[in-house]
């Protein structure tokens, strides 16, 4: 039985009893199956994401979530309010507190902690005030709202990792779609948004032909489209498609190791160790690791803002155009991207800071991912032997020492690469989203085609 480190197991064993577990997939599962799977458990995440809650009441509090939604795939004032958040802390606490066992009654313990954060979260929105003034009923009526769409996503991704879906997550696929569809509708909205230019298309793609059709001035016309302000344009939106286009191009980047049998003499094969070993995970812990800072920060602002300790985790200000807490000072600021190129010039400091700390921190998770994943050289190797395989040109004896290199180059180098990547995606895309965003996207488009590709050669 899947020990737990702190006595954890002891707090959750209680639970277990009630927890209803999703039976495993079968192993022969058909592919347009798992397609057609695939796509309702996507249908149902979506319906979900659109029906508002009952019983919330209007108000002009700000959003303390609006950083880092589309990065969680949650939707205000629905069902899914909290997207896959509780799912993410749930896994990155069970990694901690279990390693990389993963037998069932690990899972089990993961779902129950999803639930308890779920609850936690939910209580702390209608704490906040994000729906306004509520009262007992009403509060308990909004909490099991929210509760019932956690629950569903923690289900929706146990179906994933069953095996009914393409890919063993539902973490991905909800992310994507959530990141994928604000890209699509900031290209191609038909919503009229006054400014200072008059009313214009939200919609890059939109405006660019409202104003070609429109305007005499051919020439200016592709000049505004291409470059407004405060606004989606067509010149952030080729800058996204060429970084998605990049990600995907380093995502094909890979090492053939070599091995051979033991047993059939000459047989031989190529077991690729691709650049993004650990593929989306560095960005995915990064940005739970910032939301933690984000959440943190604005609580002990709003309620002990005179401390020192606020200043320095992390002081914010409402934006007048947003009409959303920005950080302005502390920790929170620094890890923050810039909005802008020309942000980043006029304050070079959290400028650098914000390179280091996202492609040193990408670079760090993504090393100490093989490990608490059991993706390590060790695993690999005790994989090999167990497959009577081994490395072709190398003694037994200095197999561990060779898959240590190369796992751990393309773990550093991965890590490193998304990093920048990512950094490049915040200082290019604008109002498409933020680099993060556009990285994992694509990462998880390489993934699902990766597995398309498996599984029609099977």
């Amino acid at each position: 039985m899947a020990r737990l480190r702190f006595g954890v197991q002891l707090l959750l064993n209680p639970f277990l009893p009630y927890l209803v577990e999703v039976p495993q997939a079968s192993s022969n599962l058909p592919l347009r199956n798992m397609l057609i799977n695939t796509l309702a458990f996507w249908l149902t995440f979506l319906f979900w994401s659109h029906l508002s809650l009952s019983g919330i009441h209007s108000t002009k509090v700000a959003d303390p979530f609006h950083l880092m939604r589309r990065i969680f795939a949650s939707s205000p004032r629905t069902f899914m309010e909290l997207g896959i958040y509780p799912i993410v802390i749930s896994r990155y606490m069970m990694d901690f507190l279990a390693g990389y066992q993963r037998p069932t009654i690990v899972n089990s313990y993961q779902m129950i902690l999803g639930i308890i954060i779920t609850i936690v979260q939910a209580f702390g929105c209608i704490k906040y005030g994000l729906y306004g003034q509520l009262g007992w009923v009403d509060s308990l009526f909004v909490m099991g709202q929210i509760l019932f769409g956690g629950i569903t996503v923690i289900y929706l991704d146990q179906y994933f990792q069953k095996g009914y879906g393409l890919i063993s997550t539902g973490v991905t696929p909800f992310i994507a779609a959530n990141i994928c569809g604000s890209i699509i509708w900031k290209a191609f909205s038909f919503t009229r948004i006054k400014s200072g230019r008059g009313a214009e298309f939200e919609g890059a793609v939109t405006e660019l032909i409202h104003v070609l059709i429109t305007r005499t001035d051919k020439v200016g016309a592709l000049q505004e489209a291409f470059f407004r302000q405060n606004l989606p344009n067509v010149f952030n939106l080729l800058l996204t498609i060429v970084i998605f286009l990049l990600v995907v191009y380093f995502d094909r980047f890979y090492f053939g190791l070599r091995v051979r049998s033991t047993n059939v003499r000459g047989a031989k094969n190529t077991i690729p160790i691709k650049l993004f070993y650990t593929s989306y995970m560095p960005i995915i812990l990064q940005s739970s690791s910032v939301s933690i800072i984000y959440l943190f920060s604005q609580f002990l602002h709003w309620n002990f803002s005179s401390s020192l300790f606020t200043s320095i985790l992390g002081t914010w200000k409402l934006c007048e155009h947003s009409g959303q807490f920005i950080p302005v000072g502390g920790l929170a600021y620094y890890v923050t991207p810039p909005a802008s190129l020309a942000n980043m010039l006029a304050d070079p400091i959290h400028g650098i800071l914000y390179v280091a700390f996202m492609v040193g921190g990408c670079t760090l998770i993504s090393k100490a991912w093989i490990e608490v994943s059991g993706r390590s050289s060790k695993r690999l190797l005790k994989k090999l032997w167990k497959q009577q395989l081994t490395l072709d040109g190398e003694r037994n004896s200095n197999m561990g020492r060779k898959l240590n290199l190369y796992i751990v180059t393309a773990a550093v180098y991965g890590g490193m690469c998304i990093g920048v990547l990512t950094v490049l995606g915040d200082l290019m895309m604008g109002p498409f989203g933020t680099g993060a965003e556009i990285v994992l996207a694509a990462t998880i488009f390489c993934q699902l085609s990766d597995t398309l590709e498996r599984e029609h050669r099977l």
